[in-house]
């Protein structure tokens, strides 16, 4: 890791992170403090009210924890694979896969909305979790790799010459180590599924489908625009997110540099 020696560019490098959140902050706190304009708290009672806030975060915790599971599952195999294995052009197919990262979201809609209503999966929770998982899983693979190819191929050899397969090799001795990048794989897929608005809009109109991104279009429509209650959903969705990450600050940004470092 790299020191800041002198207090110049200790003082430099604090400005600068200041000016970077400053922005993000602002919007928060206008966030917060407009959930309380007019009437306060009742803001808050408001959107409970609607009676759909425990069904909106049952399905929210259903496709955030599906699309973990998902992500932690091929992102583990596939580093595995393109770090050790010996595959031919495995690296044609990495590419190919870090190609993906440069599809915007926005675009794959259309042909994501044609596919679920030809699976006849439309309108299911399923329609949300394979497309989170697999608009990830490039980003996690690539940060996975690096942390893979810094694990000693030694320690792979010795449980070979010991008689474990290649299946054995991964499960007990290359797994337990990929901790750090896990935990930071977890984080992320966790913010990005319970934050995802643009697939969920599409894919789920049943009411007792959708998810808690959605929550502060319950007080717009056509003829009604509630501001004060768009605000107090959008902070009660936000809340379980910020404790999460607060939760796991340390494990994830521990996870960030090792697979960057490695």
């Amino acid at each position: 890791m790299f020191e800041l020696r002198s207090r110049r560019s200790r003082f430099g490098v604090q400005v600068l992170a200041t000016i970077i959140v400053l922005p993000y902050l602002a919007a928060l706190v206008a966030m917060v403090t407009g959930s309380f304009a007019g009437q306060g708290w009742g803001n808050y009672a408001k959107v409970f009210a609607t009676g759909v806030v425990p069904t909106y975060f049952l399905n929210t915790v259903i496709v955030a924890a599906s699309t973990i599971a998902i992500v932690y599952v091929c992102t583990m195999l596939a580093a595995f694979g393109f770090a050790k294995l010996r595959i031919r052009g495995k690296e044609v197919w990495f590419w190919l896969l870090l190609a993906a990262l440069t599809m915007p979201e926005a675009v794959l809609l259309t042909p994501l909305f044609v596919t679920a209503s030809t699976l006849d999966i439309y309108n299911e929770l399923i329609a949300v979790i394979l497309p989170l998982a697999a608009l990830q899983v490039p980003f996690t693979i690539l940060l996975a790799r690096s942390f893979f190819e810094g694990i000693p191929t030694e320690l792979m050899e010795a449980g070979r010459v010991d008689g474990a397969g290649i299946v054995r090799v991964f499960w007990h001795i290359v797994l337990p180590l990929t901790r750090p990048i896990g935990g930071a794989i977890v984080v992320l897929t966790l913010i990005n599924s319970w934050n995802a608005f643009l697939i969920p809009l599409l894919m789920l109109n049943d009411p007792g489908k959708q998810v808690v991104t959605l929550l502060p279009s319950f007080f717009t429509s056509q003829y009604t625009n509630d501001q004060t209650g768009v605000l107090a959903a959008a902070v009660i969705t936000a809340v379980p997110v910020i404790v999460a990450y607060l939760l796991l600050q340390r494990s994830f940004e521990r996870g960030l540099a090792a697979g960057a470092l490695k």
